[in-house]
């Protein structure tokens, strides 16, 4: 696999995120990055996969919703609908 390297701009680019976004990310320790020189942020082609993974939302179980009751009252309501 051929390692490729990203400044903060291009990876934002390549992501379709703002690069302030991926800034603060990286500066949270939130998404994968390196560091090079006196604090230079660079992101690798591997970080660039492992941050879309990150941000994925899976779809959930097909289960519907459970519905919430509170009180006496709603579940009074419940047992007679």
């Amino acid at each position: 696999m051929k390692l490729e390297f990203f400044e903060p701009a291009e990876a934002a680019s390549v992501l379709k995120c703002s690069e302030a976004w991926l800034r603060d990310g990286a500066a949270k320790g939130e998404f994968p990055h390196s560091v090079w020189g006196k604090g230079k942020i660079v992101f690798t082609s591997v970080h660039l996969k492992e941050i879309a993974l990150l941000r994925e939302v899976r779809s959930t179980s097909t289960s519907p919703a459970s519905v919430r009751m509170i009180g006496t009252r709603a579940q009074a309501r419940q047992k007679y609908s």
